[in-house]
């Protein structure tokens, strides 16, 4: 490798013609197989390195920054970055960045189609379709539910929420939502249409709920047993947001027992890996982490690591910085 250039992990296989912004500033390291690194090697491959591009795979935390003396920055494509021990970062003198904004109207396009394709049973009735058991049609033949004319509940009421909540006027839905902060009264009543509730009332009333919070020891669990009780037995859930929000062994008896009508996940605890009874269920759509999977929004997420680390490089403080207490030490 070349000396006079810092070197540049970037830890996921990511789009050739955007990593090559990075060739004037580093040399790189790839991982183009796209493997997994464990915490051991991740140390190994982290050694010497100026900084790194991941996503939330990669687990930052105390033990793994004390071994890192020279490590300045790491720059992940996710918005979300629960897998970051910020105030490690900061004390270990490491910038921390994410993607903020630009896959806001992807995830929610995405949360859309979980919504219709769990109201109307889409993926059962494909099951069903392909199984070769189709020979009749019927009055009562997979009915679902509306999405039109019925009331949508957003829990976590940021960017990709208030996004959620501008598709539903032309469905003519009520719009719902609970948030830690309110909205003013402009973006309740002219920008989203969306009425602040409590989160009891939230959870009550609901026919579709959509969650769109971040996730932190805070939010951990927010949708158990407790909650699931309190929801409509016609109510879908759908979670877009991270998994661990949701209690999933408490939402896998809530749907076995009909308790609610059905669930759209694509999150869940411990993903990849997921609680198999899940497959079990014909009440729930099931995706693997892919609301932001467009190439236009994941092009525009690897550009905005790309675009953090530069500015690290050069000097400048990265636009995104999440621990900018950082800059004082």
């Amino acid at each position: 490798m070349n000396p006079t250039k810092p070197t540049l992990l970037v830890a996921r296989a990511m789009f050739p013609d955007a990593l090559a912004r990075l060739n004037d500033y580093f040399e790189l390291e790839l991982n183009q197989e796209d493997r997994i690194f464990s915490p051991d090697e991740l140390t190994e491959r982290l050694q010497g390195k100026f900084g790194m591009i991941c996503t939330s795979s990669a687990k930052i935390n105390q033990d793994l920054l004390a071994k890192l003396p020279e490590l300045k920055i790491i720059s992940t494509i996710a918005v979300g970055y629960d897998n970051f021990d910020l105030q490690a970062c900061t004390q270990h003198q490491v910038m921390a960045t994410n993607a903020p904004d630009v896959l806001n109207e992807t995830t929610a396009d995405f949360a859309w189609a979980l919504m219709m394709a769990t109201a109307r049973r889409v993926t059962e009735a494909e099951h069903f379709l392909r199984n070769g058991e189709w020979q009749k049609w019927g009055v009562d033949f997979f009915v679902g539910a509306d999405i039109h004319g019925s009331r949508l509940g957003i829990l976590g009421m940021g960017r990709i929420g208030q996004a959620i909540a501008r598709r539903a006027a032309g469905f003519g839905m009520d719009v719902i939502y609970h948030n830690r902060s309110r909205l003013s009264a402009e973006q309740e009543t002219v920008a989203h249409h969306a009425r602040y509730v409590d989160k009891e009332s939230l959870l009550r009333e609901s026919d579709h709920l959509i969650l769109a919070l971040p996730y932190s020891p805070e939010s951990h669990h927010s949708i158990a047993a407790a909650e699931l009780a309190q929801m409509k037995p016609s109510a879908t859930l759908i979670n877009i947001a991270r998994g661990g929000i949701v209690d999933d062994v408490a939402l896998i008896a809530a749907l076995r027992n009909r308790q609610i009508a059905g669930a759209g996940l694509d999150v869940f605890e411990n993903e990849p890996r997921f609680h198999p009874d899940f497959l079990d269920l014909k009440n729930v759509v099931l995706t693997p982490h892919i609301a932001s999977a467009s190439e236009r929004t994941r092009r525009a997420m690897v550009n905005r690591a790309i675009t953090n680390v530069i500015a690290a490089v050069r000097g400048e403080v990265p636009p995104d910085l999440l621990n900018r207490d950082v800059l004082e030490m």
